[in-house]
């Protein structure tokens, strides 16, 4: 079998163009009709009532396979040759371009190979391989992941599916700007998570030609942002990825097709941070009751952290996946209650003798306070022989309460420590 063509400045491996047109868009839209879901747009007051204006949400965490990714891995494997499809493709995903890949490539008839990162989410594995891949773990980021791919591509002859750099991917993307405009008329800020860039490059080059007065807001985790300084470089930089819970826009280096539109549009690009990120998935669970990843919720979170009057009204904000490990959000939900100033960890030191925890509990229980467990120790070697140390978790009403609790505490005597 002969290699494709891999170097990502070929014209030829990105259709023959660099850019996306909104009847590119268009084109995609009308097939992947039937396909796909026409994903419901919703009304947030909480974030209204944050942003100081109206704030929808864009529900892409109900689309088939839980994400967006779908549209574009669609729109590129139908576009695919026979020779190709006869050739199978290879990917490289965290999960959502997975899931989109394998189910469109399931659907076409496309034997799949995907390389995913050994860290993978597992129910992301699951369903991936459920949809009829084969997957394949290696490296510890989509980066790696997709050197991989390339390999494969080279040694074998499959096509390799971009997860954002590619014009039909960047279409593909682009639909959900169609269908804003349809359900928000008026809409005049949409704000995205920002990974690769294939979401917000098909949602920018369609507004800029349909509706160039709405602004585009992307929004990357600040352990992991590789726009700001290539838009400052002026060219596609590789960033330094940090640890983030969004590992769907954990991307280290920008596409050169959604870079170039991001540029060219004057996207602005935001960064949240880890504590925001894990607010923003609990304000979205909390409030409007739509399960969503951390990375899905970064454009929330980007509209929480700018707070009133930042962004004209109404809002937008995409809602870009909702695949999630259920022992992942449990640790994400802990750290947005954390972050939220609704739960708290403390450690006390009590004096060694009888009723000394009871008393510890009853003033606890005098601030407001819920206790979820306790951690009696007296093996500690920073103790005294006559001190025992108690780890305590507690669930608070607010950050305001929070503190209350803890100058409750010293107020009694007890020296406390909080983290």
């Amino acid at each position: 079998m002969r290699a494709v063509p891999l170097d990502p400045f070929d014209l030829e491996s990105y259709g023959g163009h660099l850019t996306v047109s909104a009847d590119d868009a268009r084109a995609a839209a009308e097939m992947l009709d039937g396909v796909i879901t026409r994903t419901p747009v919703t009304e947030s007051r909480a974030l209204s009532t944050i942003a100081g204006t109206k704030v929808l949400l864009k529900c892409e965490n109900l689309q088939r396979a839980g994400s967006f990714k779908v549209r574009g891995a669609y729109v590129r494997l139908a576009r695919l040759s026979p020779e190709e499809r006869e050739r199978g493709v290879v990917a490289a995903s965290a999960g959502n371009h997975a899931q989109g890949v394998a189910l469109a490539a399931s659907m076409l008839g496309i034997d799949t190979v995907v390389y995913m990162p050994v860290d993978a989410a597992l129910p992301k594995v699951a369903a991936t391989r459920g949809y009829g891949a084969e997957v394949r773990m290696v490296g510890s980021s989509v980066d790696e992941a997709l050197a991989a791919a390339r390999v494969e591509a080279a040694r074998s002859g499959r096509v390799l599916i971009h997860p954002f750099d590619h014009v039909d991917v960047v279409a593909g993307q682009g639909t959900v700007a169609l269908e804003i405009l349809e359900q928000v008329p008026d809409v005049a800020t949409v704000v995205v998570p920002l990974g690769g860039g294939g979401l917000v490059a098909g949602i920018a080059a369609v507004l800029a030609e349909v509706a160039p007065h709405v602004k585009v807001v992307g929004v990357q985790a600040a352990s992991a942002a590789a726009y700001p300084g290539s838009l400052e470089a002026g060219r596609p930089m590789a960033g330094t990825l940090g640890a983030t819970m969004a590992d769907g826009i954990a991307v280290g280096l920008p596409g050169d097709v959604p870079f170039g539109i991001v540029q060219k549009e004057g996207v602005e690009v935001r960064t949240v941070t880890e504590d925001q990120l894990s607010r923003a998935l609990l304000a979205v669970l909390e409030r409007s009751k739509l399960m969503v990843e951390p990375a899905g919720a970064a454009g929330v979170a980007g509209i929480m952290a700018a707070g009133p009057g930042v962004f004209a009204g109404p809002v937008v904000a995409v809602l870009s996946g909702g695949n999630i490990d259920p022992l992942v959000l449990l640790r994400v939900v802990q750290h947005g209650l954390v972050a939220a100033g609704r739960y708290l960890k403390l450690q006390v030191r009590l004096m060694d003798k009888p009723g000394a925890l009871a008393r510890l509990v009853e003033t606890i229980a005098a601030a407001g306070a819920n206790i979820v467990a306790v951690d009696h120790t007296r093996t500690d070697v920073s103790l005294s022989v006559s001190e025992v140390s108690v780890n305590l978790q507690l669930e608070t009403k607010g950050e305001e309460h929070r503190t209350a609790v803890v100058e409750r505490l010293e107020s009694e005597g007890y020296e406390v420590a909080a983290f």
